[in-house]
């Protein structure tokens, strides 16, 4: 992790500049960004402290030093926690691959919602039959039915995401919070190792180190046979089941999809199905 913190701290002191933060541009600046003795200077540690801290020598950092680092280099409420993670790794345990009976139940129960329950690494770990016939997970085998998976290795994902570019910086985003909470999970690693060797586009954001919480957002879709759908998505954590998300897809106001996923539940109705899955 100590490669992986220094990275990150240096990727986020490269997107300021000094102007931004009061400082001089000078003349013979290596690197863009702020150099290490202003990030110090910033945060009021001296430069040596600042260094070790870069280098992943971390034992004994404060909680006042990591937030005024935060402060120094401008990180917003998700890049703090995921500061605090590199810094200070978990090694507990990253919570099961299998939903409760009465999730899948709870789930089952809200057919005119798209419904899903996301694992670790943004698996599919269980579905209603609106969500499947949204997104076609019964279509893939289990161990492709994976969000991340899906949006850079499936080769129709660019036409069911109008939006691409944003659902995969989102998502490369995401992962790259949960490798931070979660160093030890070598799934994750096995993951994001194979998005990396199979797309270029992942490989080039996972390199930028940006992170972002998966809680809610708007997306586009397009169904192949009802067309353009737009909806709000929400996640809830699940109690009790670490690393579990309860994800759901809400028409946006004034759409059209409403109506769409009323005709999805339609042709679902005759054969209802459920799935809980393991990953």
């Amino acid at each position: 992790m100590s490669r992986e913190l220094g990275e990150f701290l240096r990727s986020r002191r490269a997107r300021i500049k000094p102007s931004d933060v009061g400082l001089p541009a000078g003349l013979r600046r290596r690197v863009p960004g702020l150099r290490r003795d202003e990030v110090a200077s910033l945060a009021g540690v001296s430069v040596e402290y600042y260094v070790r801290l870069e280098q992943g020598r971390t034992a004994g950092v404060s909680d006042s030093v990591l937030d005024a680092v935060g402060r120094a280099l401008r990180l917003d409420a998700v890049e703090r926690t995921h500061l605090g993670n590199l810094v200070r790794p978990s090694d507990g345990d990253t919570g099961p691959n299998r939903v409760q009976p009465n999730v899948q139940r709870l789930i089952d129960l809200m057919d005119t919602v798209p419904a899903a329950v996301l694992g670790k690494r943004l698996d599919v770990l269980a579905y209603n039959t609106l969500a499947d016939a949204v997104c076609g997970f019964s279509a893939h085998p289990e161990a492709e039915r994976n969000m991340a998976r899906q949006t850079f290795l499936n080769p129709t994902a660019h036409l069911f995401y109008p939006e691409w570019d944003k659902v995969a910086a989102e998502t490369v985003a995401y992962l790259r919070l949960e490798a931070g909470r979660w160093p030890d999970d070598a799934g994750l690693a096995a993951l994001v190792g194979e998005l990396s060797i199979k797309n270029d586009v992942f490989r080039r954001l996972w390199a930028r180190h940006d992170v972002k919480d998966k809680v809610f957002g708007r997306k586009v879709m397009n169904h192949d046979l009802v067309g353009e759908l737009e909806v709000e998505w929400q996640t809830f954590a699940l109690p009790g089941d670490v690393g579990q998300h309860l994800l759901t897809y809400i028409p946006v106001a004034g759409s059209a999809t409403a109506d769409k996923l009323a005709v999805l539940a339609s042709w679902t109705a005759s054969s209802p199905r459920s799935s809980q899955l393991t990953s």
